[in-house]
Order: structure tokens, then sequence, then C-alpha cells
């Protein structure tokens, strides 16, 4: 990889800044100052600005908690959307949701370069669960828990894999619910079928990876390699 190619995508920078650190002496490979942006790298070799190492990552992956009101995709003409959220801090990333939350939901949405990935864990035959805390308009039902273990059948026909619901409050109108699949407004859909509304709807957890507790609605940070290889087991 060309050393200034390599320093826009580890820096975050653009080309025309890549070409400025490296004028004014900045860059070093290997320990020495380099100024040619044409440089070919190898593998071995070592980048650093001011003395700070940089380590490319071909992928990112980040974590995100969605407020309510923000779109989960990455541009939109009216409103704001999650990736607007990232703000200018991957300028040479093409970052998208990995899977959506309603604009009136909130939770966890995972944000990624790496459309293999997003593809993996949102495929039906690999069962990654998304797991919600959701408020009901009416109590958890018994008919509610058994016809989700079954599998809904939503009023348009539509046949659902088996999920989770659970009782979290002790009037049953909050519960959690493990989906392991991703149909259009599916928990609302499928509380619809038995009568039952949505109040709130909050994404806890995507595979065995929890929201962060400490991120703030809005808020945003990377995830580790351990951390995504939790988002797919």
């Amino acid at each position: 990889m060309r050393l200034d190619k390599y320093l826009a995508e580890t820096a975050q920078c653009t080309r025309s800044e890549a070409k400025a650190l490296l004028s004014k002496g900045r860059v070093q490979v290997n320990g020495a100052v380099c100024k040619k942006g044409d440089t070919q790298l190898r593998e071995t070799d070592t980048v650093a600005v001011d003395g700070r190492a940089l380590s490319y990552q071909q992928f990112v992956y980040i974590m995100l908690n969605k407020p309510e009101g923000v779109v989960s995709a990455s541009t939109d003409k009216r409103d704001t959307t999650v990736v607007d959220l990232v703000g200018d801090a991957y300028p040479r990333r093409q970052l998208f949701p990995a899977g959506r939350l309603d604009k009136t939901s909130t939770g966890f949405v995972l944000l990624t370069d790496d459309g293999t990935f997003a593809h993996d864990i949102l495929a039906p035959k690999r069962h990654v669960s998304k797991t919600y805390t959701v408020v009901l308009d009416t109590p958890l039902t018994e008919q509610m828990r058994t016809g989700f273990a079954a599998g809904v059948t939503l009023a348009d026909g539509t046949a659902l894999s088996p999920a989770e619901v659970t009782a979290l409050s002790a009037d049953g109108c909050t519960v959690r619910v493990v989906l392991k699949q991703g149909v259009y407004h599916q928990i609302k859909r499928m509380f619809g079928v038995y009568g039952a509304g949505v109040n709130g709807l909050h994404r806890d957890a995507i595979g065995g990876l929890a929201l962060d507790p400490a991120l703030a609605p809005g808020q945003w940070r990377e995830l580790s390699a351990e951390e995504v290889s939790k988002i797919s087991s």
C-alpha cells in the first residue's frame, strides 16, 4: 500500500492532509522521516506521525446508543441518521448500520464498513439473536408467551421463527424479547396479533454483546476484536 493512502486510512485524514504531514516531515517509516507519499509499504514496516505509531484497520465496528427520533440509515434528507451521530470521526469510511431500529426505538445499533460481516450476522441461517426491552400497553399473557415460542403468524400471513418473551415487571407490561430474525416492524407486528400495543422498544444486545451502559443516548465507541467476536457467538 502507498504511504499516502495508508496515512489517509489510519490517521483518518484526506489525501491532501496526508501530503501536508509528509511535506512537513511529521511522518516516520521505521523510525526515519519519510516525505514521499508514493513509498510502497511492506507488512513489516512501522509508520508513525509525530512519533505516535499508527495501526491499520481494514474495517471498523462501532457500538452506538441510538436515541429516539434518529433514523437507522447512512443518509437521509430530512432526519438525523445514526451515521450523522459519528460526525467526521471517520471521513474515509463508508459506514452503515448493520440492521435497523425504528425511528421511535432506541438502543444498540452496530455501525461498520464491513459488508460481509454485516451480511453474516443478519442472515437468517446464522440465527444471531437480538435482545430487546419492550414496554406494552397491556400485560403479557400466556397466549403471547406460547405464541411467540411456537412462531407468530403475522396478519399478512408471514410465518415467523420462534422467539422468546418474558416479563420483567410485576405488572407484566415491561418484557424482554429475544429474536433471531429481522422483519420490518417485527416486534410491534407480533404483539399486534394479540391486540397489544408497543409504547417503547430498546435494543439491549446483539448476539452475545450487550450495549455498554456507559454510553448515553447518542454516544458511541469502537469495539474491540473480542467484542466483535461476541456479536456472532
